[in-house]
């Protein structure tokens, strides 16, 4: 396996609280898929799981910059869900997609974190050794 990219990012809860009551259900759908936004708004805390998802859309973007296409990704373009086991899984859809068949065999590994203050995200994208013919 060779990694293509790493991403980081860190968002904090009270900016993401913010900008749900500031902006509500407009940036909801703007930066979260249906699924995400029934999901963030069903938690205890919102804005904890909003933040955390949006630290994860762009930790993903950011392990795929080296892709062909890969900054015209929007925030709809990625979406996290629960994998088999219940760990976080970035679900690639449109420009992130396309970008992903360009590195034929591209994975994408996902770590979320959140404290009182912040929400974290790493994404990983790495690709198979290419094939001797």
């Amino acid at each position: 396996m060779s990694i293509v990219g790493i991403g980081i990012d860190v968002v904090d809860l009270a900016r993401a609280r913010r900008m749900m009551d500031r902006h509500g259900e407009r940036a909801l759908h703007r930066l979260l898929t249906s699924a995400e936004r029934t999901y963030v708004m069903s938690a205890a805390d919102p804005a904890r799981h909003f933040a955390a998802r949006l630290a994860a859309k762009e930790a993903v973007f950011k392990a795929m910059q080296s892709l062909p296409g890969a900054r015209a990704i929007s925030w709809l373009d990625i979406e996290v869900v629960r994998g088999p086991e219940g760990a976080p899984v970035a679900a690639l859809s449109g420009r992130a997609e396309d970008a992903a068949r360009s590195a034929r065999g591209l994975q994408v590994h996902l770590s979320l974190t959140h404290s009182d203050a912040t929400a974290g995200a790493v994404a990983i994208a790495e690709v198979g050794a290419p094939r001797a013919e």
